[in-house]
């Protein structure tokens, strides 16, 4: 034996969650390590992340990498068997389908879906390819990794087009090449997966929709199959409710039977256009953020919806977003439809001279931008072309970013408890693609962990997911059937003052640079009010429904009773059904049209100068004097209370 061979090869180090580090072999692969702590875990090991990449559990480790060991029971153990799920679906879709081109299938939060080529399928055809996938669980195929040569993977997939340009762009990096098989079909594909198809619980397809190929317009649309998969039947049911549960709430439906806004082919995708009521519901919560505003002495000011693109090249969102904007000529000049409103901002401060004595500067705007979203992904409210901020830009001292910060949270917490909704935190650090040096960002991510820490707030933290200019704390909360959404938001930027050469004249009659804070209260108003509408189902607090008060007069004999008695809610939006139908058919249009309250008039409210009132839960009170009433409804208006409450007292 050589003096090398019986040197012992040197160790790498991963570090494991707690912190720990664990030394291992230099081919060590993330299952090798599992066992090298303990066989249990070895044995229980379904996957690995890798810096935050979910990987097989064959993946070799490297030296340095942050090491989690995925095992049955976790989220990530459900996105494995989703994963598997989904080459379920593909395998069965070929045995049905000889001429179908495989694309992509990976997992979802939800579940997981194929995309497909040459395929001609409905809705119709799911029960088959739900029993074929059934058919391949029972069969308990054994599912395989095998690492190939890119020349290998090209005789392999020689049928498959789409197979064939991954392929190429994974020998272009040099990243490694696996297949994995079951029985007798396989795919291109990194992984992870389960090791066996019987480890696959229960499978149901969910839907079919079309997605352009690498989602990009310009290319090939395809046929998209969504399925889902959980461990038992029991969750999958309960799965399957919420779903529903979530169709019935789907704002597009509410918005269309409530007539809040439509967003019409003739005006282009991804523009909605706001009717009266959906307008009624977005003046209130503009007045709601307008007066908290005040409050907070934010001056309000205005900017054009397009600029030239010198101030997009000067702000850095030609270069980082430049894909996402819509830009055109007009003669010799570039123009681009504004996708932020800060650099416009930005323009203003930079029009004065500005004292430490007049910091902090504080503007508000409800500015409309617009966004080049790709057309299969936008969907309702939820992700449009054009939408409002309710912009805040705030322009401080270094030593007035903490107080600022948490004035900005404040009200921040002060809207989303006005919903009643449950929310948390988290910190968005340096994204890959950003401006601004390293000491920048560091001085900056570390100003907010502050404000979180003398707080003693919990929060999570989003590496990677700050804005190019700079890093944000996120609020995200949860819907009435504990959905997840994204929301407001406030943000530090060290870098667009830099870019705008702003300064204000210190103490010391020096010019010095001031820091430059983004907010927004809701976020967007058309994802907030998306949520709104999918969160109360339609059935808004008082004083946001667009119809607040319905008056129903029993017969024609009582309509001009029904008039004079609405003439006494003037402050109110109210209306008075006069139409010729039996009084149990207008309670049911009102409580259809989703009404906070009914105010019943006939012969006996008529003879004694009062009121009946009905809630929209169906309780029903009588003899109610006209002053009462109204005053408690200035109450529920003024309070911002969540539900009709004029019964429960």
């Amino acid at each position: 034996m050589s003096e090398s061979d019986s040197q012992p090869r040197e160790q790498i180090t991963v570090v494991l969650p707690d912190g720990s580090e664990l030394e291992v072999a230099p081919d060590a692969t993330v299952e090798d390590c599992a066992y090298e702590i303990g066989p249990g875990l070895g044995r229980d090991t379904v996957a690995g992340k890798l810096d935050g990449d979910l990987v097989a559990k064959e993946q070799p480790v490297y030296d340095g990498a942050a090491l989690e060991i995925v095992t049955e029971g976790s989220d990530e153990s459900l996105r494995v068997m989703r994963h598997s799920a989904a080459h379920c679906l593909a395998q069965a879709v070929e045995r049905h389908f000889e001429d179908a081109k495989l694309a992509i299938g990976p997992p979802t939060d939800d579940g997981f879906y194929y995309d497909f080529d040459d395929l001609e399928i409905d809705e119709d055809d799911f029960a088959a390819l739900e029993s074929e996938i059934e058919e391949i669980i029972e069969a308990d195929y054994e599912i395989e990794r095998e690492e190939v040569s890119i020349e290998e993977a090209r005789d392999r997939l020689a049928d498959e087009p789409y197979k064939l340009e991954l392929l190429e762009e994974l020998a272009a990096e040099g990243q490694q090449v696996t297949f994995y098989s079951q029985g007798e079909w396989e795919d291109l594909c990194a992984g992870p997966h389960v090791e066996s198809t019987g480890e696959i619980g229960v499978v149901e397809l969910l839907e079919i929709a079309g997605a352009y190929w690498r989602g990009d317009e310009e290319n090939t649309m395809q046929t998209r199959i969504y399925g889902t998969a959980f461990e038992d039947e029991s969750d999958l049911e309960q799965f399957l409710e919420r779903r529903q549960e979530a169709e019935e709430r789907d704002h597009r439906k509410i918005g269309n039977e409530m007539d809040l806004f439509s967003i019409q082919d003739v005006t282009g995708p991804g523009l909605p256009l706001y009717h009266p009521p959906g307008k009624t519901i977005l003046r209130e919560l503009e007045r709601f953020v307008e007066d908290l505003n005040e409050e907070s002495g934010y001056d309000y000011v205005e900017t054009p919806h397009v600029f030239k693109t010198d101030l997009w090249h000067r702000s850095g969102h030609y270069e980082n977003y430049q894909d996402d904007m819509f830009i055109f000529d007009v003669g010799d000049d570039e123009f681009g439809l504004k996708p932020m409103n800060c650099p416009g901002h930005a323009a203003i401060f930079q029009d004065h001279s500005w004292s430490y004595r007049d910091l902090p500067i504080r503007y508000a705007e409800n500015g409309k931008v617009y966004r080049k979203e790709q057309r299969g992904e936008l969907s309702g409210l939820s992700r449009v072309w054009a939408f409002t901020i309710d912009d805040g830009h705030l322009f401080v001292r270094p030593e007035g970013i903490k107080r600022e910060v948490e004035g900005i949270m404040d009200m921040i917490v002060d809207v989303l408890e006005t919903f009643d909704l449950e929310y948390e935190m988290a910190l968005a650090t340096r994204p890959e693609k950003s401006v601004g040096s390293d000491e920048i960002w560091e001085r900056a991510e570390e100003q907010l962990k502050s404000v979180l820490e003398s707080r003693n707030l919990d929060y999570d933290l989003e590496e990677g997911d700050g804005a190019f200019y700079g890093p944000k704390i996120d609020f995200g909360f949860e819907d009435a059937i504990g959905r997840s959404w994204d929301g407001p938001t406030v943000q530090l930027d060290f870098n667009m003052p830099e870019r705008f050469d702003l300064s204000y004249v210190g103490e010391d009659n020096e010019e010095h640079r001031p820091v430059m804070i983004h907010r927004a209260l809701y976020g967007s108003y058309e994802r907030f009010f998306m949520m709104l509408i999918e969160h109360f189902e339609g059935k808004f607090p008082f004083w946001l429904a667009p119809e607040q008060v319905r008056v129903l007069p029993i017969s024609d004999d009582n309509l001009g009773y029904a008039h004079r008695v609405a003439n006494e809610f003037d402050d109110f939006r109210v209306e008075v059904d006069g139409r010729d139908s039996t009084l149990e058919r207008k309670i049911r249009a009102a409580h259809d049209d989703r009404v906070p309250y009914q105010i019943i008039v006939g012969d006996n409210e008529e003879a004694d100068g009062n009121i009946s009132v009905r809630d929209r839960f169906e309780d029903q009170e009588y003899d109610v004097e006209i002053e009462d009433f109204r005053e408690h409804l200035e109450g529920e208006r003024d309070e911002q209370r969540i539900e009709p409450d004029f019964l429960a007292e």
